[in-house]
Order: structure tokens, then C-alpha cells, then sequence
């Protein structure tokens, strides 16, 4: 019973990588403690820094939404770029660096800033990306921050990413 029992669970271990040409991802990371320290113009200008210098990792940031304690992005690799956990650890460290470095009337945060995780979802469709999209443009609105998705002033584009 034991041999069918691992046979069974071969077939559902994760890949390292799944690859969808293109690939886009959509990731969400979250704040340590969810302190709201994100939506400040001075914290807006380090996260689109670090995202349009993603190149060398060898990946390009498209469109964006950063919330108070969590900010969510689009994202897709060259052929042999760094890992998304690379990535996004990267990301996570230097705007960690920086945004500590900041005065304390503008921010509170100390040290590594983020949660570890975050959450991934490989895209599937140009269908899949505007609708996805379309909801987390709206998360300000949803939040009580902005009466329409375009008042919000922490949202954008990088770089244009398609299938």
C-alpha cells in the first residue's frame, strides 16, 4: 500500500518553476505587523526606484498599487532571470534598507520592514492580467482612500507587460 500511497503524491509535488510564455505574476507583499507606512510620496518614489531597476535580476515590473501595509504588482522574467523568491527578497531587502534610513516624522519602521512571504499567482491569460488588474486598481477605493482608482496617487506602470 505504501508504494501506491508515494506514487500517488509524486505527480502533485510542486515544479520549481512553471513557465507560461510569457510568463506575468501577480504579487502581493504585506507589511511585518501591517504598519501603514507604505503610502507616503517619499516611500512611493524607493518601491518604483527598486522596481525599475528590477532589470538586474532580470525582471520588469509592469503595473502597480501600493496600499498603506501592502503593496501588490505585476511582474515578468527574462529567459534565465534570478528566481521570483530571489526577486522579491531583493526588492524587499534594499526598500527595507532605505525606507529605514528615512527620518522618523515620515516613517516608523526599523530594520527589515516586511513579512518573509508573500503571495504569487502566475498568470494565464491578457483576460486573467486586466482583470486582475481591475480589481487591485480599485483597492483604494474599497479601502475608504480615494473616491475613484485614478485620485489614488500610489498606483501606476513601470513598463508595458503583455502576452
Amino acid at each position: 500500500m505504501a508504494h501506491k500511497y508515494s506514487e500517488m503524491h509524486l505527480h502533485l509535488r510542486r515544479l520549481d518553476r512553471v513557465w507560461v510564455d510569457p510568463a506575468i505574476f501577480f504579487v502581493t507583499a504585506c507589511m511585518r505587523n501591517r504598519k501603514a507606512v507604505l503610502a507616503s510620496e517619499q516611500v512611493a518614489e524607493i518601491l518604483i526606484d527598486e522596481w525599475q531597476n528590477a532589470r538586474r535580476h532580470g525582471w520588469h515590473v509592469g503595473r502597480y498599487v501600493i496600499m498603506p501595509d501592502h503593496v501588490h504588482l505585476f511582474c515578468a522574467p527574462d529567459p534565465n532571470a534570478a528566481s521570483l523568491s530571489d526577486f522579491v527578497g531583493a526588492w524587499k531587502r534594499w526598500s527595507s534598507r532605505r525606507i529605514s534610513k528615512m527620518p522618523r516624522t515620515t516613517s516608523t519602521a526599523t530594520g527589515a520592514i516586511w513579512q518573509r512571504e508573500f503571495f504569487d499567482h502566475l498568470l494565464r491569460s491578457e483576460e486573467s492580467y486586466d482583470q486582475k488588474w481591475n480589481y487591485v486598481r480599485d483597492n483604494p477605493v474599497r479601502a475608504n482612500l480615494a473616491q475613484s482608482a485614478a485620485e489614488w496617487p500610489f498606483a501606476g506602470e513601470i513598463e508595458a507587460l503583455r502576452f
